[in-house]
């Protein structure tokens, strides 16, 4: 029997939502409003699935994005998700027909790049994904921080302040900060009503446990919101009546690297409070030296974050920013069709120009090895080294490794 991907309707989607979860080993649960919410979130022409005797045994769902880049432009993206293939319909090409429909469907629509978060590091490079940007979680030992716990915060040295908020204040200012922010942090993407609403309570499914965080907004002293900090605590005590409190961080954004120390400073300084989980930070994050001793924060994760796939080679690198003056042709290998060719990239601090062209290569790389390189997260000389890259013409790998790399790493705090 032909197993072909195709359009969910309304109808399907709560088979749909059974094939999430049984591909992501959970149980549904969902109720009648449950379904009603989701499909009212959802922009169903851009959800597939596959079904076997009624049943969905495979689901892709895309939908719109924005993507800061290096500089602090925005490309559209197409932001995938909801990928599952049940285990009884494994190796029959599901997924790689469900994702060249979808990847072809975006570049008809104009958009520039697409971008996921992979559960797995091998299935999205055989589909020209690469890891663009990567992810750091920390774990704090409060009481060897050096932090002095009978110390205000903040102290009062730039006037700022620290409210705890609810979150309806959290949806109303929260998303002008993130606009900052996403304005000019490479890695952001775009938050709609939906994903605010969900964050603080609102239409979060039946079978989701929801606990209300507490949140805290950072005031400057001109009393404008500059940070962001949403967090939740455990109750744990040892067997002589000493505080054993975790913290874990579910957000933590700033616009100034003064309401960022603040609000790390004070989740530290909440009494009962022995270790914060930091929640996924860039890995160049300022965090370990807003403390006294950094070494009270260790490393608990190191892993790939954000993956992305170009579309559209030359807007794609005609909208990010360069630090260096660099000509370079580029001769992009992409199987899917979607992306490759020769391109020559000529770029300097004041713009960038990238057209087709016939001219013999200096560098050959895949459309993977294009995508890591993007954000300015990795470097050339290493996916030389590795392979990926292969230099046509002495010098071009050093010439691209200072042509892409980014004053700062990439960071992508969401989940989707």
């Amino acid at each position: 029997m032909s197993l072909d991907p195709r359009a969910v309707s309304a109808a399907d989607l709560p088979d749909w939502m059974r094939g999430v979860e049984t591909g992501f080993l959970r149980p549904y649960r969902a109720t009648e409003e449950d379904v009603e919410v989701n499909l009212a979130r959802t922009d169903l022409p851009r959800v597939q699935g596959v079904f076997d005797a009624g049943r969905c045994v495979a689901t892709f769902r895309s939908f719109a994005q924005e993507l800061t880049v290096v500089g602090g432009a925005r490309v559209p993206a197409d932001a995938i998700t909801a990928v599952t293939v049940s285990p009884t319909h494994r190796r029959r090409g599901l997924l790689g027909r469900m994702m060249a429909a979808d990847l072809a469907a975006a570049r008809e629509r104009g958009e520039v790049v697409a971008s996921l978060i992979a559960a797995e590091y091998p299935i999205y490079g055989r589909y020209g994904f690469g890891p663009s940007a990567w992810a750091t979680e920390w774990e704090i030992d409060v009481p060897r921080t050096g932090l002095d716990p009978h110390r205000p915060v903040p102290d009062g040295a730039d006037g700022g302040s620290i409210d705890l908020v609810d979150g309806g204040t959290v949806r109303k200012l929260g998303p002008v900060l993130h606009e900052r922010l996403a304005a000019r942090r490479h890695g952001f993407v775009s938050r709609d009503e939906h994903w605010w609403q969900r964050g603080t309570g609102i239409g979060v499914p039946s079978y989701e446990a929801w606990t209300e965080p507490f949140y805290a907004m950072y005031r400057s002293a001109d009393g404008e919101v500059d940070g962001l900090l949403v967090y939740r605590a455990d109750d744990r005590w040892g067997d002589a009546k000493q505080p054993l409190n975790r913290a874990t961080v579910r957000e933590l954004i700033a616009a100034t690297p003064a309401a960022e120390r603040a609000l790390w400073r004070f989740v530290c300084s909440i009494d009962w409070i022995t270790t914060v989980r930091t929640g996924y930070r860039a890995p160049d994050d300022l965090l370990p030296f807003f403390l006294p001793d950094p070494r009270a924060a260790r490393v608990v994760t190191h892993a790939d974050w954000l993956w992305l796939r170009l579309l559209d080679v030359p807007r794609a690198l005609e909208a990010r920013s360069y630090a260096a003056e660099a000509s370079l042709v580029l001769d992009v290998r992409d199987e899917a069709g979607l992306a490759g060719g020769r391109f020559r990239l000529d770029v300097s601090p004041s713009g960038a120009s990238c057209v087709p062209t016939t001219r013999s290569a200096d560098l050959a790389l895949g459309a993977t090895e294009l995508a890591t390189l993007y954000l300015g997260d990795e470097s050339a000389l290493r996916l030389a080294a590795l392979g990926g890259v292969e230099e046509l013409c002495p010098g071009a790998v050093r010439s691209a490794d200072a042509v892409f790399r980014a004053e700062r790493r990439a960071w992508c705090p969401d989940m989707f």
